[in-house]
């Protein structure tokens, strides 16, 4: 090994050596520092994973695969969509979560502090349905369990190598998905930020007390589209009087215990029993299938969904009915 020429050459090479030493705190930071990834862009979905939710939608009862309690099941049955046409519910956001769970891609860029150029804040842009989501990466702490939620919650991140995880808390009451599953103002949102070139996974892993009896765990993957021209806020809720029946009236649109008329909506198109449909924790896992093997009868053909994601519907769906649904 050559001598060093001067003095502060060998000073900063033996910096250098202790801070790579295995343990040190300098080191891990300055790894972290150097695998942080840019996650700036216009990030669209892809439609083939996880269709209907990508979609048009689950279907009105379908909780398969999630781990309900008995207050969320009896929540969800009471639900119908109708109840979202009343103006105080037109503008009701979705919670953090539900950009995993929804059908929408997202803008996202960088707060960055103005004198030292490090990032301050990511920000997730938001939807139609979903408030922007603030991910501070300046250490702070959460506030206390007394602070108010709010329709984004308190989101703070750090780099996991070159692995953006985020945890969420302070999040207001709404709707983990479309078709009516609740999410209290208990819920907690650890989420993994992923990027592999033009592609962004995001792994969600949700707890809910009140709602969930196990997490919950969902990824879905975006692309990266420069041309997507995604908003980063959408234009104002503005709530009207869509139905004259419900403005001012008090009325709200639900279903009483036991009077949901789509309970067998998905029992009847692919067979699969009501209690799966109604989920559960034990519906999460695949050895749940061999409960079911032994009774289950599959449908005589494809009534649905018989083209996969592209082809949803229409000609083109009625295409692979008269096809035998292959």
């Amino acid at each position: 090994m050559r001598r060093c020429m001067f003095s502060r050459d060998c000073a900063a090479a033996l910096l250098l050596a202790v801070a790579l030493m295995p343990g040190n705190a300098s080191a891990q930071a300055t790894a972290q520092a150097t695998a942080q990834l840019d996650l700036e862009g216009n990030w669209a979905p892809k439609a083939h994973q996880d269709m209907q939710d990508r979609g048009g939608g689950p279907d009105a009862v379908d909780y398969l695969g999630l781990p309900f309690t008995a207050e969320a099941r009896a929540r969800a049955l009471s639900y119908t969509a109708s109840a979202l046409s009343i103006p105080e519910r037109q503008c009701l956001y979705y919670p953090p979560h539900y950009i995993v769970m929804g059908p929408q891609g997202f803008k996202m860029w960088a707060d960055y502090d103005p004198v030292t150029g490090k990032v301050l804040a990511w920000k997730v842009g938001a939807a139609i349905d979903r408030s922007v989501i603030t991910i501070w990466m300046d250490g702070r702490p959460h506030p206390s369990k007394y602070a108010p939620h709010t329709l984004d919650g308190f989101t703070t991140g750090v780099w996991q190598g070159d692995v953006l995880t985020t945890y969420t808390t302070h999040v207001k009451a709404g709707y983990m998905r479309r078709n009516g599953v609740p999410s209290s103002d208990q819920v907690t949102l650890t989420a993994h930020f992923i990027r592999h070139d033009d592609l962004l996974s995001v792994s969600a892993h949700i707890e809910d007390p009140v709602y969930l009896t196990e997490p919950y765990v969902i990824s879905r993957t975006w692309k990266l589209d420069p041309r997507a021209n995604l908003p980063p806020t959408p234009a104002p809720c503005l709530p009207v009087i869509e139905v004259p029946r419900l403005g001012n009236s008090g009325s709200v649109p639900h279903y009483l215990p036991g009077k949901n008329p789509f309970v067998n909506e998905v029992t009847s198109q692919y067979h699969i029993p009501e209690e799966a449909v109604l989920g559960g924790a034990a519906t999460m896992y695949p050895e749940y299938r061999k409960k079911l093997q032994a009774t289950y009868v599959p449908p005589e053909k494809c009534v649905r969904y018989c083209c996969g994601w592209g082809g949803g519907g229409g000609a083109r769906n009625l295409g692979c009915i008269t096809g035998g649904g292959q």
